[in-house]
This record gives C-alpha cells, sequence and structure tokens, in this order.
C-alpha cells in the first residue's frame, strides 16, 4: 500500500467514527442547524421580510416563512444579479449553479461560502467512508476518474457561474490533484462526444481505480475504452478499478449493462447530491438500504406529505415527527440562503435512527432517465411549437424513455402521439420537435449534442388508442388524464399493442 492509500485510509476510519456518531444525533444536529440559519439570516433582507427575530422554533418559523419553490424565489436572485447584498444571505454568493428550471427555463441556484462544504465534505466524507467500510485497499495510489461538466464558468451580475460538477472541479483537493482524471483542458471540451473520446484516450493506459459519474455518461466512456483497447471488459483494461461513484438517476436499468461491460458487479457508491445541496449518501455496504441523510452540514429539513402539498397550510413536518414508508416532499433551508424552499423531490424514510432515505421520484410527472429531469410544461410547449410549424391535429400524447432500444442503437425518447389528422410529413415533424425540446431543456441539449442520446422517435398511434388505454386501466372518463409523461415505460408497453400492424 502506498503512502497517500496509507494516510488516507486513517482518516477515512476517522470519518466513519465521526458519520456513525452524527447518524445518532441527527435531531440534536438538526436543531442547532435551525438556530444558526435563523441567527445567520436575521440581518438580511428576507430576514426583516419575515421576522427572524421573533423566531425562536419551527412552528413559528412555519407560519411566517412559506413554502417556496424557484419561481417564487426568483424576484430575490433577481435582485442579487442586480448586485444587491445581504438579499437572502449575508453579503453576496460565492457562484451560482446553473440548473435546468421547471416553470422558469434555467435556475440560478446560490452557493455561499459558508455552504460550499456541503458539496465538497460530504463528497468527501462519502468517498472515505465507502473505502473504510468496505475495507478498499490502494484506491489512492492509483487514478481516480470524474465525469463531469464543464469547469469553466461565466459570470452573472459579475458571480461566477456554471454547471455544479464545474464549480466544484474548482474545489477538488490539493492533495488529490495528481491522482485526478481528465486533465483540465479536455474537462473543458464542450462536446461530449469529442470530450469522451479524449477522455478514454487519456486514461487508457492509466491505473484507474475509481470511476464517476451519471450511468448513461458512464457507459458511453466504457464503450469507447473497449472500442480503442480492444478487450472485452473493463477489468481487462482497469485491472485494479474498485468503486463505481453514481448519482442522479436511476441505476438498475443501467446495471446489467454496466456490469456485462465491466465484466461483472463492481462496489458502488450512490450519492444524492443537488444544486440546492448535497443531501444524503450511501453510508452502508450497499444503497438498498437507504441513502444517509446529511443533518449536520448547514442544511435544515422539513418533510410535507404529498397530499398535504397543495394544501394552502400543509403539514410541516421536522426529523423527529416522519415516519417510515410515506412519501413526503422535501424542503430545505440552508446555508446558501434557500429558506423552506421545495426541491421538487419526493423521498421516503427507510430507517429513523439513523435517518436514510430513498428517492421516490418527483412531485410532478418528469422524464430523467438520463439525468435531463423534463417536466410536462417542457413537453407540452415543444409539442404546441412543432404543430405551428405542422399543421397537424393532436388527440393525445405521452412521452417515455427507452434506455435499452437494442440493435446497437442509442437511447432516445419516445413519443407515442395520437393523431386526429397527421403532419404532412412525420420526419420534419420529428425533427423540429426533438428541436424544439433542445429549447425547451438545457440537460436535454446537452445529451443530443453529446451524442448520448438520438433524436427523439415518434410512434403514430391511430384514434381511439388511448380511450382503449384508459379502459383497460379502468380509468376512462370521468376527471382521469393521461400522463403527459413518465420516468418509466408502463404506459408505453401497453400502447405498443395499438400500434398499426406493418
Amino acid at each position: 500500500m502506498g503512502i497517500k492509500s496509507r494516510v488516507i485510509g486513517a482518516f477515512a476510519k476517522r470519518t466513519r467514527r465521526i458519520i456513525e456518531y452524527d447518524a445518532h444525533h441527527a435531531v440534536q444536529h438538526q436543531q442547532d442547524t435551525f438556530k444558526e440559519l435563523i441567527h445567520r439570516g436575521t440581518s438580511t433582507q428576507f430576514g426583516k421580510e419575515h421576522g427572524f427575530n421573533l423566531i425562536s422554533d419551527h412552528k413559528t418559523f412555519s407560519a411566517q416563512v412559506p413554502i417556496r419553490d424557484y419561481e417564487e424565489v426568483r424576484p430575490y436572485i433577481d435582485q442579487i444579479i442586480k448586485g444587491e447584498e445581504n438579499v437572502l444571505w449575508p453579503g453576496k454568493p460565492l457562484y451560482f449553479a446553473k440548473t435546468s428550471g421547471t416553470t422558469s427555463g434555467v435556475k440560478y441556484i446560490p452557493i455561499t461560502r459558508e455552504s460550499i462544504p456541503n458539496h465538497i465534505g460530504n463528497a468527501r466524507n462519502a468517498l472515505f467512508n465507502i473505502t473504510a467500510r468496505l475495507k478498499l485497499k490502494n484506491l489512492f495510489d492509483g487514478k481516480l476518474l470524474f465525469l463531469s461538466g464543464s469547469p469553466e464558468l461565466e459570470e452573472m451580475g459579475g458571480i461566477p457561474t456554471g454547471r455544479l460538477s464545474g464549480i466544484v472541479n474548482h474545489w477538488f483537493p490539493s492533495w488529490l490533484r495528481t491522482n485526478q482524471m481528465p486533465a483540465y483542458d479536455t474537462n473543458c471540451i464542450e462536446d461530449w462526444e469529442t470530450k469522451v473520446d479524449r477522455i478514454a484516450r487519456e486514461t487508457l493506459n492509466q491505473d484507474m481505480r475509481v470511476i464517476s459519474g451519471i450511468p448513461p455518461w458512464v457507459q458511453m466512456y466504457y464503450e469507447r475504452v473497449l472500442e480503442l483497447s480492444g478487450k472485452k471488459t473493463i477489468m481487462e483494461v482497469f485491472p485494479n478499478f474498485q468503486l463505481f461513484v453514481y448519482g442522479g438517476v436511476n441505476f438498475e436499468p443501467y446495471r446489467s449493462q454496466l456490469e456485462r461491460l465491466t465484466g461483472g458487479p463492481i462496489n458502488s457508491l450512490e450519492t444524492y447530491p443537488a444544486s440546492e445541496g448535497f443531501i444524503a449518501f450511501q453510508d452502508l455496504d450497499t444503497a438498498a438500504d437507504g441513502l444517509l441523510l446529511q443533518c449536520h452540514s448547514g442544511i435544515f429539513f422539513e418533510f410535507v406529505p404529498v397530499s398535504e402539498l397543495n394544501s394552502i397550510h400543509p403539514i410541516r413536518l421536522t426529523l423527529p415527527e416522519v415516519e417510515i414508508g410515506i412519501d413526503y416532499a422535501l424542503i430545505i433551508t440552508t446555508n446558501a440562503g434557500l429558506w423552506a424552499y421545495n426541491i421538487g423531490d419526493t423521498i421516503e424514510f427507510v430507517s429513523l435512527d439513523p435517518p436514510r432515505i430513498k428517492v421516490t421520484g418527483r412531485i410532478k410527472h418528469f422524464i430523467s432517465a438520463f439525468g435531463e429531469h423534463v417536466i410536462a410544461k417542457e413537453v407540452e410547449e415543444s409539442l404546441r411549437l412543432t404543430v405551428l410549424k405542422n399543421p397537424c391535429l393532436i388527440n393525445e400524447f405521452t412521452v417515455a424513455p427507452q434506455v435499452n432500444p437494442g440493435d446497437g442503437q442509442k437511447p432516445y425518447h419516445e413519443w407515442w402521439i395520437e393523431f386526429g389528422q397527421e403532419p404532412v410529413n412525420m420526419k420534419t415533424f420529428a425533427a423540429d420537435l426533438d428541436q424544439a425540446m433542445v429549447e425547451q431543456n438545457l440537460y436535454y441539449e446537452d445529451l443530443i449534442d453529446g451524442k448520448i442520446l438520438q433524436p427523439l422517435i415518434v410512434r403514430a398511434l391511430p384514434p381511439g388508442s388511448f380511450s382503449m388505454y384508459m379502459q383497460s386501466i379502468g380509468k376512462l372518463g370521468g376527471q382521469n388524464k393521461v400522463p403527459r409523461l413518465g420516468n418509466d415505460r408502463a404506459i408505453a408497453d401497453v400502447l405498443e399493442q395499438y400500434l398499426p400492424v406493418s
């Protein structure tokens, strides 16, 4: 074992003990975090508007600070972009994390000097903890690959702005810089296909120990490495490969394909990072037992039963009040200046002491099989714009991901459309629809430009298909509606039987 792995190994064991201690003192940590956040926020514009000087407990906080989504926070963000200080948090943000929005297009999420440790520290702790727990040897004596967005930043209102993964790249610890891959210049390449090829060539003869990234991106990297090497499995190319780190999308649809490419199962670490904060990570041997909620890193959590979310005064629970097996909307208050912020995810607890969760979905229908977070508004607007260019009549539609199309094809979004009158040229219609989606969703654009996804495919259904589908599930008539999109193929697989026989 090399010197670096021995030294880090000692820190990893200590980190694991701290994580275990914190996990069983989560309620106290949450109480302390709440008090500190209110104290720091009292002098801000937001704090003055919401009477923070009068808030002493969660009951008062929930009465004075309503739950907000990004659209409701946006006016404060706009003030910060215009140069105002002490708006949501003392001073100005250190960065804006740029991410796809829901109803607002691109979102700009503040990251402050105080919140950076949440992102960086939790990523480090997750890696150290799994190293100690699985007794991984020599992990830090080789190379660590992080497939991420470009670290090049732009400015928004004088504040450095970019993808979270790119921002985090600037905080990579100096003691691991010699282990880090790819090279900085390679990481700045915008074209994803070119970038993956360069990364594959850079890493081909390196001693890779850790590979981290969103599963579909990693799959594309594996395939390119094998093509260049002429080998059959990744383990043949990288015999010391020990750990796969992932987050952002459900791993299960990719598991069989990735294990085929690697040559069998490999140790993995699931994380739950978001631009708004690093929420949780896998602290046990596998992710099957849930992800440990990070209650001691600058975030105060509230949990709203999904059934209550649209109430005028929804029930807002704190950590000691939650139960196992109930879907909750996750609400966060952070030291980046987000107050009772609805991040749009739903979770359920699989353990209370310590608090472990699993992500159960988004509050609304969505597609994020590849990390794109496509929502109903985006598909509806894309279709509207396409119909303006290609006159036709549409009775009903839904959208589903096709993760494993077979025959060597790349994955794609599959649009199931029941036309009352078809467009003159279906190929033009599909191309215009794909371009509209590129313009609607930042992450979809990245996936198309990077050739991780091929352009969407339209399946034209005959009139009456959706009525037959709704009848088959006992939801024909009344106020029952066909979901515009889903993150699985539950609807698509049924609709397939209604396709015209060619």
